[in-house]
C-alpha cells in the first residue's frame, strides 16, 4: 500500500529548504536540485509540487510575505486595544515595528529571505507581484501608524490639509526607510546593530515623530 504523503506539509518542507539556502548562501543557489538536496528529496519529488524553479521561488516569496504580514497584522490588532499616549501603546508601537526587524532567529531568517526576494524582483518579473503586495501591506500598516502618532497635526484649511497629508506621506516613507536600513544593518553587522540598538534607534525616531506632531 502506497505511503500517504501530506502535500501541504511536503510543500512547506520544500519552502523551508529554500529559506535555509537563501539565508545561508543567497537566492542564486536556490535551484530545484539544490533545494531537493537540502530537503533530502529527489528532484522529481520537488517537481511534483513545483513545475519550475520560478514557480518554487514565487511561491516561497509569497510564503515569507504571508509570515511577515501575519505577524505585523496581529501586532497592529493588539495595538488597537491600547490607549494612545500610554506606555502600553508606546510599547505596542515598538513591538509592531519590531516585527519587521531581525530581532531573533526566526525574524532574522524571514527578513534575510524577504530582502533577497525583494531585491531579486528588480530583475525577475515573476517575483514582481509578491514584491508589490509586500510593499503595499507594510506601507499600509506603517502609514496608519504614522497618522495615529501624528493625530492633531495640520491646519484646518484645505491647503493646510493638503500640505499636512504630504508631510504624513514623507514621515511614513522616512519610517519605512529607517526600518529597511535597520534590517539591512542588523543582517550585515549583527555584532553592532543588536536588538537593543535597533530599539534605541526606533525610540529616537518615534521621539522625532512626536516632536513633528507637536510642532504642527
Amino acid at each position: 500500500m502506497p505511503k500517504f504523503v501530506d502535500a501541504a506539509l511536503r510543500r512547506q518542507e520544500v519552502v523551508e529548504a529554500v529559506f535555509r539556502i537563501v539565508a545561508a548562501d543567497g537566492l542564486e543557489r536556490a535551484s530545484l536540485r539544490e533545494v531537493a538536496d537540502e530537503a533530502e528529496l529527489a528532484v522529481g519529488s520537488v517537481r511534483h509540487y513545483f513545475a519550475s524553479s520560478d514557480e518554487l521561488l514565487a511561491h516561497s516569496f509569497g510564503v515569507v510575505v504571508d509570515r511577515i504580514v501575519h505577524r505585523l497584522t496581529a501586532a497592529d490588532d493588539r495595538l488597537a486595544d491600547a490607549e494612545p499616549g500610554t506606555p502600553e501603546h508606546h510599547e505596542g508601537v515598538l513591538t509592531l515595528l519590531g516585527e519587521l526587524l531581525p530581532l531573533d532567529e526566526e525574524r532574522a531568517v524571514d527578513a534575510c529571505v524577504w530582502m533577497a526576494f525583494k531585491n531579486a524582483a528588480r530583475t525577475k518579473p515573476f517575483l514582481a507581484a509578491e514584491a508589490d503586495r509586500s510593499h503595499r501591506a507594510v506601507a499600509a500598516v506603517v502609514g496608519r501608524l504614522v497618522m495615529e502618532l501624528s493625530a492633531g497635526a495640520g491646519s484646518a484649511d484645505g491647503a493646510g490639509d493638503t500640505l499636512n497629508q504630504q508631510r504624513l506621506v514623507t514621515e511614513a516613507e522616512r519610517l519605512l526607510a529607517t526600518l529597511d536600513g535597520l534590517t539591512m544593518h542588523a543582517l550585515l553587522q549583527p555584532e553592532w546593530m543588536t536588538a537593543q540598538m535597533c530599539r534605541d534607534v526606533l525610540e529616537s525616531h518615534l521621539t522625532g515623530l512626536a516632536s513633528y506632531a507637536g510642532s504642527h
